[in-house]
């Protein structure tokens, strides 16, 4: 994909100082540190390296480092790469579903000042409510497998909390003997899974709230009162929260580029940027609500990186996790058994030679295909002392 001509970076190169200064009463040091790893990617500041391909012997000029932050923009596409990669050996020979849990737009605000503890509990409460209602055997009466992946944001870069869950169409049954395929176009119904999502979330948020791990305050400090608390909490009960189930889609090869779209996105990419001018931010959007067309939003640089900012997520927490036998501690041993009742067992594996490649490399030689190997690192002091004297410096 070629290079965007507008980027975030841009962004933050030209005006983060200034953002920064202006919205001392609540930036913290996380969001600066994210501006300035997105200001620095992939420029001399982190230093570099060259390649070289295998088969040809093309040397390529200098590359600089990405910065490695999962918040930007620029450096998913090999983490997620290397992520399909190894999902590979994982897929199976059958149709894939794609389910969508969303939380009440009014759990938002609670959601930015509680983060680590409401996107916990949004994936946690979100799997156990699939696994309960796939193993029941008026539903589908087998245990599934499936991963599930994190979004807090909408296209207009608003705060909105939801996970897309894929999964396989069926399960392993429970006695784990035999495969139990879903209906063709059918999975599980969505009006149980509103219901037991909801039960199960709300009860565990009074759980958190009566232990004493929510934290309250701003607009909604008045809610540190059980009373004032339980009547906040009572309206998410008299409506239907937003499950979304899509029908069963194609096996494993277009699975792999299914995910894609879905496994390692920030809140916006660079792509969607359209202008930048006289301090305005113009970037491009899809309205659901009108059959996905796509429109422009243009909003101050402030509100655009205040947005951008509001999806960053705790030190370490996991945005990707696996349930069901495709959680780590069940995999190695359930995972066989769904291949074995599928009659799909897994190719052999190619026996290790020292001449051999890592397979499917990010980087390709642009004169032959071939692959390219770092063959030399720099820092950013060697980049510097390789690079021509400035017209200011070469004057004695």
């Amino acid at each position: 994909m070629d290079r965007p001509p507008l980027e975030v970076a841009d962004l933050v190169r030209a005006a983060g100082i200034a953002f920064i200064e202006r919205n001392r009463q609540w930036i913290r040091w996380t969001h600066i540190k994210v501006l300035l790893a997105i200001a620095r990617c992939r420029t001399a500041l982190l230093g570099g390296h060259i390649d070289e391909c295998t088969r040809c012997g093309h040397r390529a000029t200098i590359s600089y480092n990405s910065c490695r932050n999962r918040h930007c923009p620029k450096c998913q596409t090999g983490d997620r790469e290397r992520w399909l990669q190894a999902r590979r050996r994982e897929l199976l020979p059958v149709p894939y579903v794609h389910i969508v849990f969303t939380l009440p737009q009014r759990l938002a605000l609670l959601a930015l000042q509680n983060k680590k503890l409401i996107y916990d509990l949004l994936l946690r409460c979100s799997a156990e409510t699939l696994l309960e209602v796939a193993r029941n055997p008026e539903h589908l009466g087998a245990e599934i497998g499936f991963f599930s992946v994190l979004h807090t944001w909408n296209q207009k870069l608003q705060i909105h909390p939801h996970v897309h869950c894929v999964v396989p169409a069926g399960g392993l049954s429970l006695d784990h003997t035999h495969w139990i395929g879903s209906h063709p176009r059918f999975f599980l119904p969505v009006p149980v899974l509103r219901h037991v999502f909801r039960g199960k979330f709300t009860e565990a948020l009074q759980s958190a709230f009566q232990q004493g791990h929510l934290h309250l305050s701003g607009n909604l400090a008045l809610l540190r009162q059980p009373h004032a608390f339980a009547s906040w909490l009572r309206p998410l009960f008299r409506k239907n929260w937003v499950v979304y189930c899509k029908p069963p889609f194609g096996g494993p090869e277009y699975v792999l580029q299914y995910l894609g779209r879905y496994t390692h996105r920030v809140a916006i990419s660079n792509h969607r940027l359209v202008a930048f001018t006289d301090g305005q931010i113009t970037f491009r959007w899809r309205d659901s609500a009108h059959h996905n067309t796509t429109k422009l939003m243009t909003l101050p640089l402030d509100e655009f990186l205040r947005r951008f900012l509001l999806h960053l997520l705790p030190k370490g927490f996991v945005r990707i996790r696996h349930f069901g036998w495709l959680a780590n501690r069940r995999r190695a041993q359930l995972l066989p058994l769904c291949l074995a009742a599928l009659n799909s067992l897994p190719a052999p594996s190619e026996p290790e030679t020292s001449t051999a490649q890592p397979p499917n490399p990010l980087r390709l030689c642009p004169n032959c295909g071939g692959p390219m190997v770092v063959i030399e690192r720099l820092t950013a002091a060697q980049i510097q002392m390789r690079s021509p004297p400035s017209p200011a410096m070469a004057v004695t």
